[in-house]
């Protein structure tokens, strides 16, 4: 994931931050560059009607850009089976290089951890003869550990439930030791054979590669035992035999800390100080094994790589964009306080819109917009400017729409007028979502600025929230240190704003708008732009009154 660049608008987007993420995301793409636009909130009615009129899919709502371990070359060694044996996890990690292996179940779910120090202590233990039987090794395991051949195998070997016995003795003295369903390791003595058959052994063990007469075959299918031959010798056989046994025997099972591959990096560093495993499983987010990670990859962490539209603004930019390594920002507002680590593309035009800027890029490069992302751009241009009402708006963006519209197959007077009613339409809202629905941060003169703004065709919709919009400012005046926070009642058949104006700072408004506010009100004529009307006036006032 560590080449895809992520590119995102402002915390509670408008028109223009959805829709020029997604545009500039094709337009990246058709350049050769792995493209994603995210959002940062939830859609607006207008934004939810372009995007639904041209049949678009909003982009993925994130709450961060902090590294998480998805942005880590962590390890991706495949995890193994509860039945493979000791000898095969450990044959993993010694050539993976790695300590630890996740054990999972048939459908890749974690269920246990065999690491090197599992596998390490069990076997220097003094093992049980009868391991084999706990464990429920299978034939095929042991034919694996023991690079063995199988001569016969009696259809019930699913399961050992015998002891291993290394038949070294005398004949005679075999029958004495050897219980029915015994595993035996024994050499090409016929005699000693015949009394490990006659013993109703389980498995018999021929070492050494040693022929088998067909006699003993024949007898062993009677008896129902099941015959192999190793190229080990008998000491060899008898060491290694042990191996055999599955990792589910040995393997950690309880209080397993693992990791999700969008946990956070600074919250992983914490967990491994705290428990210092050499290794961890790393599971995506249906618990299934996709790796593991150590303290090794926190070393050289791998930013997220991201492109920020429509905003410039430290705060209105996503949480965790100091980990997150800026690639270019493209805006039409004023220049403010985000600072990158090296150069970078920034492109910042006085012009209506983002959208704008990113239709004349696709046209500097020869490229077409899709007649979707053509509707989307205009869709942007023509909610950013009011459709050319605007003081923001300029010739620039009137000529992009008009270069825009015939790709998209609309006609822009027709479009906006369904566009802008079904965004003007306050019914169902509650207070918090028309303040969240186009809302911007700001630092002016060292006071913490909040500005809102919506547009509708029916100002009057607003009357039954008035109280409970004006009591949330408060609210977060007080609670959330804001010095000012405003609100753009925007009419846009009459061109102008409603301004309330809540906090230690209110009075700003009516000084810098030559204003009256009544009941912490006042409408003003002409003023539709937040960026180009309130934001510039609003500076100087308030770093003369700093």
């Amino acid at each position: 994931m560590n080449d895809i660049v992520y590119i995102t608008g402002h915390k509670n987007p408008d028109t223009d931050s959805i829709c020029s993420s997604i545009s500039y995301a094709e337009l990246k793409n058709k350049m050769g560059v792995k493209a994603v636009p995210i959002r940062l909130g939830e859609l607006s009615r207008e934004t939810q009607f372009a995007l639904d009129y041209f049949g678009v899919k909003p982009q993925k709502l994130i709450d961060t850009v902090k590294t998480q371990i998805a942005d880590l070359d962590f390890d991706k060694i495949k995890p193994i089976s509860p039945k493979t044996s000791l000898k095969s996890a450990w044959a993993i990690i010694s050539s993976s290089k790695v300590k630890t292996l996740s054990v999972v179940d048939s459908d890749d779910k974690l269920i246990g951890i065999a690491s090197q120090s599992n596998i390490t202590t069990s076997y220097m233990d003094v093992w049980d003869s009868n391991v084999i039987q706990k464990s429920g090794t299978t034939l095929e395991n042991i034919l694996d550990t023991l690079s063995a051949k199988c001569i016969y195998q009696h259809n019930n070997t699913d399961e050992f439930r015998g002891k291993v016995i290394v038949a070294a003795m005398q004949p005679n003295s075999i029958d004495q030791v050897i219980e029915k369903s015994d595993i035996v390791i024994c050499g090409d003595r016929i005699d000693a054979q015949n009394v490990i058959l006659d013993s109703e052994a389980s498995l018999m063990i021929i070492a050494g590669n040693h022929k088998v007469s067909g006699e003993i075959i024949e007898k062993a299918k009677k008896i129902g035992c099941s015959i192999i031959i190793t190229p080990y010798d008998t000491f060899t056989t008898a060491r290694l035999i042990p191996q055999s046994i599955p990792i589910s025997y040995v393997m950690k099972k309880e209080n397993i800390i693992s990791f999700t591959t969008h946990d956070l990096v600074d919250d992983v560093r914490e967990v491994m100080l705290d428990t210092r495993y050499r290794s961890y499983p790393v599971v995506d987010k249906n618990n299934k094994v996709v790796g593991s990670i150590s303290r090794y990859h926190l070393i050289s962490k791998n930013k997220k790589k991201i492109i920020l539209v429509d905003h410039n603004e430290r705060s209105q930019a996503v949480d965790g964009i100091e980990d997150a390594e800026i690639l270019e920002i493209l805006d039409h507002h004023r220049i403010a306080d985000i600072q990158t680590g090296s150069p970078i593309y920034f492109r910042n035009e006085p012009v209506g819109c983002t959208a704008t800027i990113i239709g004349s890029i696709f046209k500097e490069n020869g490229l077409t917009p899709s007649k979707e992302t053509a509707g989307l751009l205009c869709s942007a241009i023509i909610s950013d400017t009011l459709l050319f009402r605007s003081p923001t708006s300029t010739e620039k963006d009137r000529t992009m729409v008009s270069k825009l519209a015939p790709i998209a197959g609309i006609d822009p007077e027709k479009f906006a007028k369904e566009m802008f009613k079904a965004a003007s339409s306050l019914e169902g809202k509650t207070a918090k979502q028309l303040l969240n629905q186009d809302f911007k941060i700001f630092n002016l003169g060292g006071v913490k600025v909040g500005v809102a703004q919506i547009s509708t065709v029916d100002p009057d919709s607003f009357n039954p929230l008035r109280k409970d919009v004006i009591d949330l400012m408060n609210s977060m005046c007080k609670n959330d240190g804001f010095g000012l926070m405003v609100f753009m009642l925007t009419n846009i058949l009459e061109s102008g704003s409603e301004l309330i104006s809540i906090g230690s700072y209110s009075n700003v408004i009516a000084n810098t708008f030559n204003v009256t506010l009544k009941d912490n009100s006042a409408y003003v004529p002409g003023v539709l732009s937040r960026k180009k009307q309130i934001i510039p006036p609003l500076t100087n006032a308030m770093v003369k009154n700093s």
